[in-house]
């Protein structure tokens, strides 16, 4: 009696086979849900597989060779909720492939060929909270290609070919909370390429080819608590760049060209809690410029031109008074002039830091 019972559980929670299952796929649903996983991955197809279970709400489709996805190809499996593409051959995407699909929450399209994303084409996704559309060929972003989508929650576009964010690229993502723009080519942002992203919390231009940020480009993005602007060629920042930017906590300006800082180009930035600014060219810092961060907990500025000469001395100064933890300390060291080269930051003496004659 206790076999039985015990043969009996296990039943209930067994995976069992399903009808209507493409035969190179392995499909299968727990006994009392109504719902069918579908796992076609690496399976050597070469096209959107057509039989499909109805009741199908994950379907994995990665490492195969489908090179398009041709109109209504979901509207079959009305209720699908989970679609992994990753790493296939997909250069183009039928305006109305994901016709219908109004349940899909997950779009995993990373590692294609796209090219070009079609107007309106997902604006049938109307759950759809995650889309992957990284390492692709993606060139061009218009406003209309993200139409409808008003729950998009992460987008994600690394490792395309984007050189330009043009006004209202993003304007119908109003939930969108998470946008990955890094390791792409961009070299222009329009003033209002980040209309609509009043919700956006990270945001990520890492290893892109920036020069300069327009004034009140980042003015939309009120809840960013995260900005990485890493490995690019900024120059120069100044506080109408940086306006809109109140609710920060983390800012990476790591790897670039800055020379300059104005002392208020932080000024509004109260709640920041970490700073990188290693790997730069400056030489100097006003040590007021961190005087309204209270939240300041970790700084990172090693691998800088500093000159330690009595323009720095307001900084040095803020070293020896500061809380926050300077990463890494012993790092920071003078480059010039020759009778303080190499020396640590933290081991000046203001009284012998004389003015350049």
């Amino acid at each position: 009696m206790q076999h039985l019972a015990w043969l009996m559980l296990v039943i209930l929670w067994m995976v069992q086979a399903v009808e209507g299952c493409p035969n190179v796929c392995k499909c299968s649903r727990k006994s009392g849900l109504e719902k069918t996983e579908v796992n076609c991955h690496k399976r050597g197809l070469r096209a959107f597989p057509s039989n499909l279970p109805p009741d199908a709400w994950i379907l994995k489709l990665g490492e195969n060779g489908i090179s398009d996805l041709k109109a209504n190809v979901l509207r079959l499996i009305p209720n699908i909720e989970s679609i992994n593409l990753e790493r296939n051959a997909i250069k183009s995407i039928h305006p109305q492939a994901f016709s219908g699909a109004k349940q899909l929450m997950l779009l995993n399209l990373y590692g294609n060929h796209i090219t070009n994303l079609p107007v309106k084409g997902f604006q049938d996704l109307l759950n759809l909270r995650f889309l992957m559309l990284g390492q692709n060929q993606i060139g061009i972003l218009k406003p209309d290609m993200f139409a409808r989508m008003r729950n998009l929650s992460d987008l994600d576009l690394p490792l395309n070919a984007l050189t330009t964010l043009p006004s209202n690229a993003f304007k119908h993502l109003i939930a969108l909370k998470v946008l990955d723009l890094s390791l792409n080519r961009i070299q222009k942002i329009s003033p209002k390429a980040f209309t609509g992203l009043g919700q956006l919390m990270f945001l990520n231009l890492d290893n892109n080819s920036l020069k300069t940020i327009p004034a009140g480009a980042f003015g939309p993005l009120r809840s960013l608590e995260m900005l990485v602007l890493d490995n690019n060629l900024l120059s120069t920042l100044s506080l109408s760049t940086m306006n809109g930017l109140e609710n920060l906590q983390e800012l990476y300006l790591r790897n670039n060209e800055l020379e300059h800082l104005p002392p208020d180009v932080f000024r509004n930035m109260t709640k920041l809690s970490q700073l990188a600014l290693s790997g730069n060219r400056l030489k100097t810092l006003d040590g007021n410029m961190f005087a309204h961060m209270p939240d300041l907990k970790k700084l990172h500025l090693h691998d800088n031109q500093w000159q330690c000469d009595c323009n720095i001395i307001s900084f040095v100064q803020w070293i020896g008074q500061t809380k926050a933890t300077l990463s890494p300390r012993d790092a920071l060291k003078c480059l010039s002039p020759p009778e303080h080269r190499n020396k640590s930051l933290s081991s000046l003496q203001v009284n012998k830091l004389q003015c350049p004659a």
